[in-house]
């Protein structure tokens, strides 16, 4: 029965016989996920001391765990892709965010910190920057759930293969895989003695030292011991602080296991890691100035020009700093009874992460402090059990319990420029009329004391203090059934059920003065009529006397004096158009300085509107058909559907719908300048209808998928400049093809194609930031990802010395960075927007291409020596990974560029 280990077994043997080429195995190796493939070739060794595991090359087949039980990749009927081992070496791929080069359907961003990664599989996916969000693309190590990127960013120890799934998961893996899943597995501890060490030098002086132990402690008892070191200079060259970089490596980890097999169906594997970074990153560049720009230039400070964002050159008054340490506990245990097999996994992880950052981007001092502690606390439990019922019918069932508790504090205060900046940019929007010194006394005097904002706008050191709370408790129970209907043709049926619960909490204040002062306050109202009196006056003289400007208090004086009657009735109309716009909030003179109350205050929850809770479940499907044409190609038919939960806003933006704040403003509840949006996106339903085919025969292997993937409700999580906005699109689509092969036309030569084409869109998105985006192309995603790969493997001498040459090249076609830009969306007095025509085409501007190529080469010893010169972006192709608002600097436009190329040498010994 396929999927049981006699299955595999009958499988393996039949495709043995039926090959007539010697190396036919070596091409069902070969026949998966674009590079992931030459990997397969073999688990290439100095001495095999050790067991195949799966996902090597033995027995003509790569075993893989998709399903969470063991089939070969040949057979499986899902799209996944495999990464092994050695293809993370040769290639050098460091992290995740590495691991898109070698898999067209993946596509990774690291953004704000070390601690924040974007994962998208087929155009699909969120969830970085913002911790209550859990990611739409699913990560688990060993099984595993990690439920935040400040935990997936660690460099590989001792993998044995990547498995990425793509398409909705949910019936397997819950909530936590509505768009995919990566899963990481690592090698168990093995029972004779080996490992190796490995150690690379490259340029900017990076380091990378790591290495594996492993071996038997009893007959009984195995462990395993892996740990690295991974440093680098900074890339970033920091003009404002000599000798200063940022984009750096520091980080190290420590991974330990123990295994007890009592080598009768019952073992028992236990798994410690903990790692820790602490790094300066992550450097940001300008991409458009605006007037805040030429307000920092006139401090004598500085940011790059547009021109220089490839120049590897930055300017901060202070280093940003990531300190994150991510340490965690597994236990799976697994008994075997024959047709019956149990397993559960246990785990318990933390995240700490304390990170800060100079946000406003410029050797000046505005924005002093962005300060965030994070912690995230992690309990998991999953039981299931695999069974097989007589020869044609096989199944899992399980459970799983998710507990997860985030504290998130956060501090975003004005610098000790903050004053004089912002003086500076109300001189400006106010055609000099007014400035910082004036605005405080004018309003204190409205108030009936002068004196009572004296210093008080943009002091340094006020702004926001902000503390988050999330708990989410979540179940589910799920289970798969296998029908062999007949010899080959299998029908599947899957079914899961998640329910879960989010309470969530907050504790923000803002002592920004400027910020809570409210512009249409009626104690305000003869401040107001006196600014629309002047500035009607010196408009409507500007016009008469045809100056295409507002006229000067002197122009207006020789006009008044030169045209007695004329003034007069100017004078009157200035008079009344004041007295009747006083109290209008859509005339209020004071609107353009909106922009610089920065840190309003915050409305908190739970109160008596908003309870601070969402719960929800939600049943996921599967259905599929899988077919065994012939012992070379098989077939299959699948439609599934996803879920993820509901996400949470906890940022500076999370504020209350306007059916909330209607109630809030009601009751009297309301803060000072409390705006709508929105406290948590509601869950997100995948579904996706898929035709799939794999070939494989013997030199050539092929394997297709076509699909239509669709997301209800998804959750879009768009950075505002200050904090985010978080919204459900109504419905977004794709329509995709994916194609995977490989050929070995002569025998050390492995080539390699896969490529990805997608066409999506949002069929409603009605309430994005940017109004309706209905018919629209998602921004982020490449219409076209293609990765061609090589590798030669070539013999030297008798001795079992080998020369292995690979490469890759990953090209990305045109696609928008961001749909449009919410700093530039125009809003009225209330808040409302009025035009998003500036925010959309200041985004049309921006956009990515991809052309990277990464090669090595190795020239591996029988000994166990191997020593390697590497390459990645080897063309240097720069381009910018995302763009955003400028904090604090209303109109400019910042990105994060991508790095440029780097190589080094490599050496490695097995034992």
């Amino acid at each position: 029965m396929k999927g049981s280990s006699a299955g595999i077994a009958a499988r393996v043997s039949r495709m043995a016989m039926e090959t007539a080429l010697g190396r036919a195995g070596l091409a069902a190796g070969i026949a998966v996920a674009g590079l992931a493939s030459p990997a397969a070739l073999a688990q290439e060794s100095g001495s095999q001391n050790t067991a195949p595991q799966a996902g090597e090359q033995y027995a003509d087949t790569i075993i893989v765990t998709a399903t969470k039980r063991e089939q070969t990749l040949q057979d499986v009927p899902v799209a996944v892709s495999v990464t092994t081992g050695a293809t993370l070496e040769r290639a050098q791929i460091r992290d995740l965010k590495d691991l898109q080069s070698v898999v067209p359907s993946l596509r990774v961003n690291q953004l704000q910190s070390s601690a924040n990664t974007n994962f998208y599989i087929r155009g699909f996916g969120n969830g970085a920057n913002n911790a209550g969000i859990e990611p739409s693309v699913g990560l688990f190590v060993d099984g595993v759930y990690r439920s935040r990127s400040a935990s997936m960013i660690a460099d590989f120890p001792d993998v044995e293969r990547i498995e990425v799934l793509r398409g909705p998961q949910s019936t397997l893996f819950g909530k936590n895989a509505s768009a995919g899943v990566i899963s990481i597995v690592t090698r168990k501890p093995q029972f004779e003695f080996g490992g190796n060490v490995e150690a690379s030098y490259g340029n900017y002086d990076a380091v990378v030292v790591k290495g594996v132990v492993t071996g038997p402690i009893t007959q009984n008892i195995a462990f395993s011991l892996a740990g690295g070191i991974n440093k680098r200079d900074g890339i970033v060259k920091d003009l404002a602080d000599t000798g200063a970089r940022t984009n750096e490596r520091d980080r190290w980890f420590t991974r330990g296991q123990l295994l007890f097999d009592n080598h009768d169906g019952f073992a028992v594997r236990l798994i410690g890691d903990y790692s820790k970074i602490d790094e300066n990153c992550c450097a940001v560049v300008n991409l458009r100035q605006a007037a805040p720009t030429a307000a920092i230039f006139a401090l004598g400070a500085a940011v790059n020009q547009p021109g220089e964002k490839y120049d590897n050159i930055g300017y901060n008054n202070f280093q940003s700093s990531n300190n994150i340490k991510n340490w965690g506990v597994s236990g799976e245990l697994s008994y075997d009874l024959g047709d019956v097999k149990l397993t559960s996994i246990t785990s318990y992880r933390r995240t700490d992460a304390v990170t800060n950052q100079d946000s406003d981007f410029s050797s000046a001092d505005l924005l002093g402090r962005n300060w965030q502690d994070l912690q995230i606390k992690t309990f998991t439990q999953e039981l299931r059990a695999s069974f097989e019922v007589g020869d044609r019918i096989s199944g899992l069932i399980g459970g799983y319990y998710f507990n997860e508790k985030i504290d998130q504090n956060n501090q975003v205060l004005w610098g000790d420029d903050a004053r004089t900046y912002a003086d500076l940019l109300v001189r400006s929007l106010s055609g000099g009329a007014l400035n910082v010194p004036t605005l405080e006394t004018a309003f204190g005097a409205s108030e009936g004391n002068p004196a009572k904002y004296t210093n008080q706008f943009f002091a340094s050191g006020t702004g926001l203090t902000e503390a988050y709370k999330l708990k989410n408790e979540a179940y589910s129970g799920f289970g798969q059934l296998d029908f062999e209907v007949a010899p080959g043709l299998i029908v599947t049926g899957g079914l899961n059920y998640t329910h879960d619960t989010k309470r969530f909490a907050t504790g923000t204040t803002s002592n920004d003065v400027f910020a809570a002062i409210d512009f249409n306050d009626p104690r305000y109202a003869g401040f107001r009529q006196t600014l629309l009196y002047q500035g009607a006056l010196s408009q409507t003289v500007g016009n008469l006397l045809g100056l295409g400007r507002s006229a000067t208090a002197a122009e207006i004086g020789a006009f008044a004096g030169a045209n007695g009657a004329a003034f007069a009735q100017v004078n009157a109309g200035a008079t009344a158009f004041a007295a009747g716009n006083a109290n209008n909030p859509s005339a209020n003179p004071l609107n353009g300085l909106r922009a610089l109350q920065y840190f309003p205050p915050f409305m908190n929850l739970p109160n008596a509107v908003e309870p601070g809770r969402v719960s929800d479940g939600d049943f996921s499907y599967t259905a599929r058909v899988a077919w065994d044409a012939s012992p070379a190609i098989n077939l299959y038919a699948a439609w599934a559907t996803g879920y993820k939960a509901a996400s949470i806003n906890l940022s500076r933006d999370s504020r209350p719908t306007p059916a909330d704040l209607v109630a809030l403003r009601a009751q009297g509840l309301a803060v000072t300048n409390l705006t709508s949006g929105s406290r948590f996106a509601n869950a997100e339903n995948a579904t996706v209808y898929e035709l799939g085919f794999k070939g494989n025969w013997g030199i050539v292997s092929a394997n297709v998928a076509v699909f239509k993937q669709i997301i209800k409700n998804f959750q879009s999580n768009i950075f505002t400049g200050s904090g985010f906005f978080l919204a459900n699109a109504g419905k977004q689509s794709a329509f995709g093809i994916e194609f995977e092969g490989s050929a070995k036309p002569i025998d050390p030569l492995t080539l390699t194609l896969s490529w990805t084409y997608l066409d999506p869109k949002y069929d409603t998105f009605k309430l994005s930031a940017f109004g309706d985006l209905s018919g629209t192309t998602p921004a982020g995603v490449s219409p076209l990802s293609v990765t061609f790969g090589a590798e030669f493997v070539q013999p030297v001498g008798s001795g079992g010395d080998r020369v292995i040459l690979r490469g890759d090249y990953h090209y990305e076609a045109q696609f928008r960075l961001v749909e449009g830009l919410p700093g530039l969306v125009t809003r009225d007095a209330a808040g409302n927007v009025t035009s998003v025509a500036a925010a959309l085409a200041a985004a049309r501007e921006f956009k990515q291409d991809i052309n990277d190529v990464n090669a090595s080469l190795t020239y591996a010893m029988a000994s166990g020596i191997e020593v390697s010169v590497w390459g990645r972006n080897l063309l240097n192709d720069r381009t910018i990974l995302q763009i955003f608002d400028s904090p604090a600097q209303p109109g400019s436009i910042s990105g994060y560029p991508n790095q440029p190329r780097t190589y080094g040498v490599a050496a490695r010994y097995r034992f």
